[in-house]
């Protein structure tokens, strides 16, 4: 496989150098590692995983470090600096992300999060980002189904929910009453399908949907209660926080467990405590 920039590569030691060795990048030629980032132990002919980019000054280096996201990728990032050429952006390497003014939606500012996609220019060889991802998304008729585990980043805040990035190609939308926990913009996490709309769009839950969600931590109350000596405060009433704090669902889901433990005669409930038979 040809090696990419801007993305991880297995690539083989050829050459070793007091100030690192170089590596065997096929139709780029030959690539430093420096010294810092060369594994112990490291010998000619070994393979090692590095990611390929441009240093400040524009020549092909390799890294051990692994950045925040790679080319074809989208990711959260915050904006650390701005200058006449575009905002630059903490993505974990030494050289920062470039986002040209001509590829923000709106005009960023030092310290702001934005949803970006980053790709490699064909011209220059550098690697860039870009604000207008709505064009990016879409493209293809969604094969999910409704249950469908799923990679999703947090977007913009809206006044029904948040939108959110759906492995990497397509909308969807968390609503507030689905999102039962603190999220910040930018933020990836596991997501579930929770319907597939008529006109195309996705809405999402951070929980397993349907009856599963339920079923699913039903062994995990009872196992909380024996660890807690058989009672725990944690009742109907309690708050989401606190529910999410233990069990990492929402209060919903928790009070149908509750329901589906008592109707089996496996606990018993009152205002101040839950209490297993």
């Amino acid at each position: 496989m040809a090696t990419q920039i801007g993305r991880l590569n297995t690539l083989r030691v050829v050459k070793e150098k007091d100030f690192g060795v170089y590596l065997d990048a096929d139709e780029l030629g030959e690539i430093l590692l420096p010294k810092r980032y060369v594994p112990k132990g490291l010998a000619v002919d070994q393979e090692v995983d590095v990611f390929v980019y441009l240093d400040s000054d524009d020549k092909l280096i390799a890294t051990t470090e692994i950045p925040k996201a790679q080319v074809g990728e989208f990711a959260g990032l915050t904006a650390i600096a701005v200058n006449q050429v575009g905002a630059f952006f903490d993505w974990g390497l030494p050289k920062d992300l470039l986002v040209p003014f001509s590829q923000q939606k709106n005009r960023v500012e030092e310290g702001e999060t934005h949803l970006l996609f980053i790709y490699l220019d064909n011209i220059t060889n550098r690697i860039v980002a870009t604000t207008r991802v709505d064009a990016l998304l879409n493209r293809e008729e969604a094969p999910y189904r409704v249950g469908d585990k799923v990679s999703i980043i947090i977007g913009d805040k809206t006044n029904i929910g948040f939108k959110c990035v759906i492995d990497d190609r397509f909308w969807g939308v968390l609503f507030f009453e689905d999102a039962f926990r603190q999220l910040r913009k930018g933020e990836k996490t596991t997501g579930f399908i929770k319907q597939m709309r008529e006109d195309g769009k996705i809405d999402l839950s951070l929980q397993e949907v349907g009856y599963k969600k339920v079923r699913n931590i039903l062994d995990d109350i009872l196992d909380y209660l024996d660890a807690q000596g058989g009672e725990s405060p944690l009742t109907d009433k309690a708050s989401p926080e606190a529910i999410y704090a233990v069990f990492k669902v929402s209060k919903a889901t928790y009070k149908k467990a509750l329901g589906a433990l008592y109707k089996d005669k496996k606990i018993q409930l009152t205002k101040e405590k839950v209490s297993k038979i």
